[in-house]
């Protein structure tokens, strides 16, 4: 038998959990947003988050990249242990994982330089590098998973008969997969784009990994604190 003080440890680490991954989406972007303002060369509207990672500063970003990925996996685990609160699937802690993974591997595998960044570089490379190939494989499971992964619930969503949460998954796949296909123009050096490809990438980035925040806030208001056994006498 599962004694109290027990059930109030396994509470405790489940929302120590649930609250990493809760924090990495706002830290990561955090952290981006700092880095590329205070780099002279770097235009956050131009460039992509992943240029942070070239360069004498790129520590920074794959330290980023492989913080925000390991928060992303505690919180996957946190969402493995807490029955879910909104939808009550195994999708949950999938994808929160996954984006986990993808962030780690993109730590290790950096990209190559793109748009003029770092500075003296072309603006296209002639050819990919591995490490680059590695590099997108890497976000397959952020940029294509989670708009996949919010159309699902979306779906699901709408059969239980919740209209708002459905509609905001539907709109998070499709703001990601549209905000993506522009910034992915541009940084193919599309005449119209090329200069906002990094905004358009942002977007995508801070509208989906602002869902999972969402996702993961919404798991942790549906448990509540560990009790104190302590009483008085």
């Amino acid at each position: 038998m599962t004694t109290p003080i027990a059930r109030d440890r396994r509470e405790s680490l489940t929302r120590g959990l649930l609250w990493c991954g809760a924090a990495a989406g706002p830290a990561f972007v955090s952290v981006f947003l700092l880095e590329g303002a205070r780099r002279p060369d770097y235009q956050p509207r131009r460039h992509p988050v992943s240029s942070l990672s070239l360069g004498p500063r790129g520590w920074v970003q794959r330290a980023n990249f492989g913080l925000s990925g390991l928060l992303y996996v505690a919180g996957a685990a946190g969402l493995s242990r807490a029955a879910d609160p909104i939808a009550g699937t195994w999708l949950d802690p999938v994808i929160v994982g996954a984006a986990g993974l993808g962030l780690l591997g993109s730590a290790v595998f950096s990209t190559d330089p793109v748009s003029g960044y770092p500075p003296g570089t072309p603006d296209v490379g002639v050819q990919n590098s591995a490490s680059m190939r590695m590099h997108g494989i890497a976000a397959v499971p952020i940029f294509l998973g989670l708009p996949c992964a919010a159309f699902a619930y979306a779906c699901r969503f709408r059969r239980r008969g919740r209209p708002a949460w459905a509609l905001y998954c539907a709109g998070t796949g499709a703001s990601m997969l549209a905000n993506m296909g522009l910034a992915g123009a541009g940084f193919n050096q599309s005449p119209g784009l090329v200069n906002t490809a990094g905004l358009f990438q942002r977007a995508a980035i801070v509208s989906g990994f602002g869902w999972l925040t969402t996702l993961t806030a919404h798991a942790l208001r549906g448990r509540t604190p560990p009790r104190d056994n302590r009483s008085a006498t």
